[in-house]
């Protein structure tokens, strides 16, 4: 299926959760999901491999995002992590929506931070880069940091934030984006984060439930 015949579905799904988008901005998107569909063969990107499926799963689902992203940034140049990013889930889409905001993108694996890399470049966004790294190794002293970490059905709420805290800038947030509500990985959560919010989210043709946690770090006592 090719980018124009997604065209329509993407619009009506832009329409559906408020975000007004430059027609330029739209095209970014298209071309993305290409990007996806034509590196997943050699870099295995995605499971997901229907162009459908795609603008669902994965555009859409990480453009639901986004509205709760600009509210908790205030619309503010913000430099944010996206923690075991992948093909770019929803780093890339964020920086596309979002040029005031720096997107880093780190994964363990390579070629998916090399197709980061190859993605910046092709869809020409230079707040967008790819770090082939663990997140555990990312101090906030060497780039001061990020004011948010984010990650899309990365890992368990402990797990994330654990590995991702020493990224954190002071007065940051972690925003995870989640299926159902996950309580038990908040109950799980030590005493040293803090859950502030969980909001629910309505993603266009994706009938599945799905949140963002959003957490900081707890107040000293």
């Amino acid at each position: 299926m090719s980018a124009s015949a997604l065209k329509p579905a993407l619009e009506a799904g832009l329409q559906q959760l408020g975000l007004s988008l430059s027609a330029a901005q739209v095209d970014q998107l298209l071309a993305y999901r290409d990007l996806i569909a034509k590196w997943n063969k050699v870099y295995n990107l995605t499971a997901v491999r229907d162009p459908q499926e795609m603008l669902t799963h994965h555009l859409l689902d990480s453009l639901a995002a986004i509205p709760p992203l600009l509210r908790q940034t205030d619309g503010q140049p913000v430099k944010l992590l996206d923690v075991g990013s992948g093909g770019g889930l929803p780093g890339v889409v964020i920086a596309i929506t979002c040029p005031q905001i720096q997107v880093s993108c780190v994964d363990t694996v390579g070629k998916k931070a090399a197709f980061i890399q190859q993605a910046s470049a092709a869809l020409k966004l230079p707040n967008l880069r790819g770090v082939h790294a663990r997140v555990e190794s990312l101090k906030a002293e060497e780039g001061g940091g990020f004011d948010v970490v984010c990650s899309r059905a990365f890992a368990s709420l402990v797990d994330f934030t654990t590995w991702s805290s020493s990224a954190l800038k002071p007065g940051a947030v972690w925003m995870a984006m989640k299926g159902k509500h996950p309580a038990d990985e908040i109950a799980a959560l030590p005493a040293s984060v803090t859950v502030f919010h969980v909001e629910q989210l309505t993603v266009p043709g994706l009938d599945a439930e799905r949140c963002i946690v959003w957490l900081r770090p707890s107040p000293p006592a």
